[in-house]
């Protein structure tokens, strides 16, 4: 790759790098269209990638390889497309998006170097007995690398990319003109409300010393939680851009689907009763989903959480409501999810027919985990695809876009039920909620009884 480094504030890559993607998907478009025009267009039973040539295949890996090569804030938005379904994202651009998700291009160690010792002191080798250059993972705006300190720990170093931060803005900004350009995103998706979302979020997760103090609270909060621990921050090893932890063991969540049932059970149940704890116990959120940040230690029975960079608050009055809806969706209460649902935020009132009952057998069908007492089996109920196909209708009939607490929130949820379909755990969910419902104390309106249908 050379020493021309990644995202330099100084060498201008979003402008040069869009320039030559308009120019290459300018090219893939001519060809495609000429393809069609000579072969016909084929039938795709709807997907979005029958209507536009600028969805050619050939186009879909020309934009992931562009956001891949530019870091930052394209490639998180690039990240956070390729966790959606066909049903909103056409599936050449899923597939491209793969590459984005899996992985972009490394720092040279010039620029390496020039980091930490802008961040750490010129001496900053002299604080460590050992340091490896070779990444051990690479993300959106930071990669990690193993290190040892002077008294024989194994750290894990997040050191952030050169100009990340300052080019959140205009990266999102050139990211939202070209999905407008190939018609990426359906209007139902409101893209001007997830863009100024996305900068909020990454404008969080660039300050890892806002991480650093999510991750110390977390570890805080969870100190008396079986079966979970957050590493120790290593405060003299991190500053704005770096960020160093105690190195911590296990495999993520896809490796665990290879372990025998029991474990899984056990994984599914830990990452549920995790999330329903972080938020109507805690309302503080890790809302990141990414498999690789949940590290199972077998021999510990374990789960070690790394990355706080998405952690938020929720505040008590949303959390409030949010529970009793959870409830209403478990308990098929129709009347009471549509009255919640317009005191959240997610319905106006005024939408149609098709729209109300499509919103209404989504919260039954989210609820349904939740819904009866015994072990849940995820890998039976194919909730994914119930959700995508109502998905697709409430993206052509929604009035609004969510209340901004959605997005991180809905991420993190699906991120777990997601977990669960993988593992194929069987997780007793109502008996989880319950657990939480009953110590649960609501604000404005007082304490109040399960709904019918409790079991």
């Amino acid at each position: 790759m050379g020493d021309r480094g990644v995202n330099s504030k100084n060498d201008r890559p979003g402008r040069y790098r869009f320039a030559g993607l308009g120019a290459g998907l300018a090219w893939g478009t001519l060809q495609e269209s000429a393809k069609r025009l000579v072969f016909g267009t084929p039938n795709l039973q709807g997907n979005q990638s029958a209507l536009s040539p600028y969805l050619s295949e050939k186009n879909a890996e020309r934009l992931a390889l562009a956001l891949c090569r530019m870091r930052g804030a394209a490639l998180k938005l690039g990240q956070m497309l390729s966790i959606q379904d066909e049903s909103v994202v056409p599936a050449p651009i899923l597939a491209a998006l793969d590459i984005v998700r899996q992985g972009a291009d490394v720092m040279p160690r010039s620029q390496l170097n020039q980091v930490l010792g802008s961040e750490l002191g010129q001496d900053w080798s002299s604080k460590l007995k050992s340091f490896d250059y070779e990444p051990m993972a690479a993300a959106s705006i930071g990669q990690v690398h193993r290190a040892v300190t002077k008294d024989g720990m194994d750290v894990a170093m997040k050191i952030q990319y050169p100009g990340v931060a300052d080019s959140i803005e205009s990266d999102i900004d050139n990211v939202k003109l070209l999905l407008g350009y190939t018609n990426l995103i359906p209007e139902g998706l409101y893209l001007e409300n997830a863009m100024k979302v996305a900068k909020e979020e990454l404008s969080r997760e660039c300050d890892y010393e806002l991480e650093a103090k999510s991750q110390k609270r977390f570890g805080i909060l969870l100190s008396g939680a079986k079966g979970f621990y957050v590493p120790v921050v290593i405060d003299d090893l991190s500053s704005k851009r770096v960020l160093t932890s105690e190195l911590v063991p296990g495999i993520p969540i896809d490796k665990v689907a290879l372990l025998d049932q029991e474990t899984r059970n056990y994984v599914g149940r830990k990452l549920l009763e995790l999330t329903l704890m972080e938020l109507f116990v805690f309302r503080f959120m890790q809302t990141d989903p990414n498999w690789s940040n949940f590290l199972y230690d077998e021999s510990e029975r374990i789960i070690n959480l790394i990355d706080f960079g998405a952690a938020r608050d929720y505040p008590k009055p949303f959390v409030d409501d949010y529970l009793r809806m959870v409830f209403a969706c478990a308990n098929n209460d129709r009347e009471a999810i549509i009255k919640l649902s317009q005191r959240l935020g997610f319905l106006t009132g005024e939408e149609s027919e098709i729209m109300m009952e499509t919103h209404v057998q989504a919260g039954f069908v989210v609820g349904l985990p939740f819904s009866k007492l015994g072990g849940y089996d995820f890998r039976a109920n194919n909730i994914t695809q119930s959700i995508s196909n109502l998905g697709a209708t409430m993206l052509r009939h929604r009035l609004t876009p969510p209340p901004e607490e959605a997005y991180s929130l809905h991420r993190k949820l699906s991120g777990a039920f997601l977990a669960c379909i993988k593992l194929g755990a069987v997780v007793p969910c109502r008996e989880l909620l319950l657990e939480v419902y009953e110590k649960y104390e609501f604000g404005e309106y007082g304490n109040e009884k399960l709904a019918s249908g409790s079991g």
